[in-house]
């Protein structure tokens, strides 16, 4: 199978978050690059099947940085991921912050390439509604397991990065409400990415 330019900036990026934790010490968000380099392994290797939209596949790659800056980036000593960027919810939920924004972003995201999967599975004719419900539910399920990962970082590492209940709540929502607008937009274009 043919390397294409999604791929390749994936690979790259994949490559350097790997380096910079090594560089940094950051071994809680080394986990974080294991798991991203097994995700684009799987993109790539199923892409023949499935054919993801290249339009996913290139906002798959924004995401990779939004999450490499996320984790590694600060501003005036605060990580990008714990940045209020708007108050619009305070304590205890400080909505809306970096990590939920990332979060909200990244199951767009996730959604979109879902979509060509169900899409690819799904020979026969689907109902828009059914299409539409197996997405979010697919896309829903592996921000769950995000936030399993998440979770077994905290075990593993004893780090507090990934945040408490609360934050696994709303990350769990801003999942949710990313799969939900990404699954619309695809449905919307079903002509085009079907």
């Amino acid at each position: 199978m043919r390397v294409t330019a999604p791929y390749i900036l994936s690979f790259f990026l994949a490559g350097a978050l790997t380096l910079l934790t090594l560089i940094l010490q950051n071994y809680e968000f080394l986990l974080y690059a294991v798991t991203v380099i097994i995700l684009i392994i799987i993109l790539y290797q199923t892409d023949q099947y499935f054919k993801f939209n290249k339009l996913g596949l290139w906002l798959f790659n924004i995401w990779l940085v939004l999450h490499i800056l996320g984790g590694l980036a600060s501003y005036d000593g605060v990580r990008f991921y714990d940045l209020i960027l708007l108050d619009l919810v305070g304590e205890p939920y400080y909505i809306l912050k970096y990590d939920q924004f990332v979060h909200f972003y990244c199951y767009i995201v996730i959604a979109m390439l879902m979509w060509s999967v169900i899409h690819s599975i799904v020979k026969q004719n689907i109902s828009n509604t059914v299409a539409c419900i197996i997405t979010i539910l697919a896309a829903s399920s592996l921000g769950a397991l995000n936030e399993i990962i998440e979770f077994l970082a905290f075990i593993m590492l004893g780090t507090e990065g990934v945040g408490g209940y609360v934050n696994t709540a709303i990350d769990l929502v801003a999942n949710l409400l990313g799969a939900i607008v990404g699954t619309l937009y695809m449905n919307s274009k079903k002509d085009k990415y079907s």
